[in-house]
C-alpha cells in the first residue's frame, strides 16, 4: 500500500509568505519520508485554499523535492483554457523530471464558480469538452479539435509532456455520477467523506473500471494497476492525549475554512454540489472516520480497518491543516514515517 500526501495550503495565522515557507519545508520532509506524491487542491475566493493558482506551488516544490510524484488534485478544467493547461502540464512535467500526476475536476463549489463568471449548471459540459481537447493536445504534435465549448485549428504543441503519451490522470469524486466517469475513462481515483458515504463511490468507480477493462495508464506500484485512495485527515503524537489535544483546535478551524464559502452565502442544507456530509466536532470527524488521531498504535489500527473495509490501496494523509503548527506537523510525519509507514508497506 503506497501513502501520499494531500493539501489545500489553507490561511493560517501567520504571514503568507512565512505560510508558504513553512509548507514547502512539510513537503519536502514528506519527500524525505518517501511519500508517494502530493496532491494540492485549487480553490478560489476561501480562507479554505491560499494556493489558488496549483501550477506555481507546484512547479517551486519540484525543484524542493527529488522523489515524490507531484499534481493537482485537482486542476478546476473550466477555469482554464486547453491550450493554456497543456503547455501548464507539460512544463511541471519537464519542471519535475517526469513526475506529474495529473487530478482533474470541474469545481465542487458553486460560489467558486460563479465568481469567475462560469455558470454552475455548465460546469460538467465544459469540463468534459476540456477534457477530451486537452488529452488530444498532449497526444499530437498539432492540435486540431472541434467541440461545443473550445475550438483550435493547427495549433503546433511545441512543448511535449516528458512522460509518454501522457502524465496519468486523477479524479477525486464525492459522488456516484464522478466516480463512474473516472472508471469509465480509467483514470486513477479518490474519494473523501465519511467511510460509509465513500464505500459507495469507490464501489461505482470499480464497477465502471471493471467493464473498462482497467486503466488508461496502469500503475504496477498499485494492485491491478489503478490507485484507489482515500483522503484522512492525521494526526499523531506519543500519546492518544497528545494528538487529540493537536488535533481539536486544528479540525475545528480547519472545518470552518471548508465550510466558509457557505456559510457565507447562508446555505445550511446540503445540495448537489454540496453533498459530502460532514461531523462538527472532533468526536464526530474520528466516529465517521474522515480524521483518524491518536498514537501511532492507535493510527495504525484504525487506518487498517478502513483499508479492510474500503479495500482501497492508497491512503492520501492530510497532516497539516487548520492550526497545526509546523513542529506539531513535523513531529507527526515523523512518527507516521517511522511507525506506520513500514507496516502499511506491508498491507
Amino acid at each position: 500500500m503506497k501513502v501520499g500526501l494531500f493539501d489545500h495550503v489553507g490561511v493560517g495565522d501567520k504571514p503568507l509568505s512565512t505560510l508558504y515557507d513553512e509548507r514547502i519545508e512539510f513537503h519536502a520532509a514528506a519527500d524525505e519520508a518517501g511519500f508517494y506524491c502530493l496532491h494540492l487542491a485549487e480553490h478560489h475566493c476561501a480562507p479554505i485554499c491560499m494556493v489558488p493558482s496549483p501550477s506555481v506551488y507546484l512547479g517551486i516544490v519540484a525543484r524542493a523535492t527529488r522523489r515524490m510524484r507531484l499534481g493537482p488534485l485537482c486542476y478546476l478544467l473550466p477555469l482554464y483554457t486547453p491550450l493554456r493547461m497543456i503547455e501548464e502540464i507539460c512544463m511541471l512535467d519537464h519542471l519535475s523530471r517526469g513526475r506529474m500526476e495529473v487530478g482533474i475536476g470541474r469545481g465542487v463549489s458553486p460560489f467558486e464558480m460563479g465568481y469567475n463568471n462560469i455558470q454552475h449548471d455548465k460546469t460538467r459540459e465544459i469540463f468534459t469538452d476540456a477534457y477530451r481537447c486537452i488529452l488530444e493536445g498532449l497526444t499530437s504534435e498539432t492540435l486540431n479539435y472541434k467541440g461545443d465549448h473550445y475550438t483550435y485549428t493547427n495549433v503546433p504543441m511545441s512543448i511535449r509532456p516528458l512522460q509518454q503519451p501522457t502524465p496519468a490522470f486523477w479524479y477525486g469524486s464525492s459522488n456516484t455520477t464522478g466516480s463512474t466517469f473516472a472508471g469509465e475513462e480509467g483514470m486513477h481515483f479518490t474519494a473523501n467523506g465519511p467511510t460509509a458515504f465513500a464505500k459507495a463511490n469507490i464501489e461505482a468507480y470499480r464497477i465502471a473500471l471493471k467493464k473498462r477493462g482497467g486503466p488508461a495508464q496502469p500503475k504496477p506500484e498499485f494492485k491491478d494497476g489503478a490507485a484507489i485512495g482515500i483522503l484522512r485527515n492525521i494526526v499523531v503524537a506519543d500519546t492518544d492525549a497528545e494528538a487529540l489535544r493537536i488535533a481539536k483546535p486544528a479540525c475545528e478551524a480547519h472545518h470552518e475554512s471548508l465550510n466558509w464559502l457557505r456559510n457565507k452565502h447562508n446555505i445550511n442544507e446540503f445540495t448537489a454540489r454540496l453533498n459530502v456530509p460532514r461531523a462538527h466536532d472532533l468526536a464526530g470527524m474520528i466516529a465517521e472516520g474522515s480524521t483518524i488521531a491518536g498514537s501511532p498504535q492507535t493510527v495504525l489500527k484504525a487506518i487498517k480497518q478502513q483499508v479492510e473495509e474500503l479495500g482501497i490501496n492508497y491512503l492520501l494523509a492530510y497532516m497539516q491543516f487548520g492550526t497545526l503548527s509546523l513542529p506539531d506537523a513535523l513531529r507527526s510525519l515523523e512518527l507516521f514515517r517511522s511507525e506506520i509507514m513500514p507496516e502499511l508497506a506491508k498491507i
